[in-house]
C-alpha cells in the first residue's frame, strides 16, 4: 500500500510564529487517518516545498516499518506501513490526533529494506 492509494490531507497551523505542516493520510478501506510526516517553516510556501522535498526523498532517508493494531472494541486485525527513522516515530505516526488508549499495537516491525 503506497501513498498514492490514501486520501491526503495538508493541515497547517502556527507554532511559535512559524507555520507548521502536517501532511496526514486516510486509509480508504478503514477510514482511519495517520501522520505522514510534519514540517516546520517560516511560510505555508516553504513549508510546501519542504514537504515535497521530503516526499520525494523519504525512501532513500527512512525505515519501512509494519504495524499491527486495531481499534479498542473492534476485532478485526489492521496492518499500517509506515516509513521513519525508528520505531518510536513510527508508532508517534499511528497515534497521530488520537487517544492512545483508543487503539491497542499488537507488533512493530522493521522490515527488511528493499
Amino acid at each position: 500500500m503506497g501513498l498514492s492509494s490514501n486520501a491526503l490531507v495538508f493541515n497547517y497551523s502556527a507554532i511559535d510564529g512559524k507555520v507548521k505542516l502536517d501532511l496526514i493520510t486516510i486509509n480508504p478501506r478503514h477510514n482511519q487517518s495517520f501522520l505522514f510526516h510534519s514540517v516546520i517553516s517560516y511560510e505555508k510556501l516553504d513549508a510546501l516545498k519542504e514537504m515535497l522535498s521530503y516526499v520525494t526523498h523519504y525512501r532513500e532517508k527512512e525505515s519501512p516499518y509494519t504495524i499491527q493494531w486495531t481499534v479498542r472494541g473492534d476485532k478485526e486485525l489492521h496492518t499500517s506501513y509506515f516509513r521513519a527513522r525508528n520505531a518510536y516515530e513510527a508508532l508517534d505516526k499511528l497515534y497521530y490526533g488520537r487517544d492512545m488508549n483508543t487503539i491497542t499495537v499488537f507488533s512493530v516491525v522493521l522490515n527488511p529494506i528493499t
